[in-house]
């Protein structure tokens, strides 16, 4: 599978480290009132889907840059590729 980088171009999926369903960048507030629950629904509860999902992806043997990739789990065709970084920045998270 090829992952079509959005700062180096077309890598090879060897390249990276799969790391699960892209919802991890919003880990919940410690100090919520259900932090408890709200961390071992984050740690523990994931969803299973067939079709369009987005996950995660480290790139491990490269720049070492995190992706949010859009790929359909049937086919494995990616549709979008982004930077972590600009997805939890839109999200009010991050820097």
């Amino acid at each position: 599978m090829i992952i079509p980088h959005p700062l180096l171009g077309p890598r090879d999926a060897q390249e990276f480290t799969y790391l699960g369903d892209a919802s991890l960048i919003d880990r919940p507030d410690w100090q919520s009132e259900n932090a408890m629950q709200e961390f071992h629904d984050y740690l523990y509860l994931r969803e299973n889907p067939a079709g369009q999902h987005r996950e995660l992806w480290f790139h491990e043997q490269g720049d070492r840059s995190w992706l949010v990739v859009t790929r359909n789990t049937v086919t494995h065709e990616i549709t979008q590729v982004e930077l972590a970084s600009d997805v939890a920045r839109a999200q009010g998270r991050g820097r």
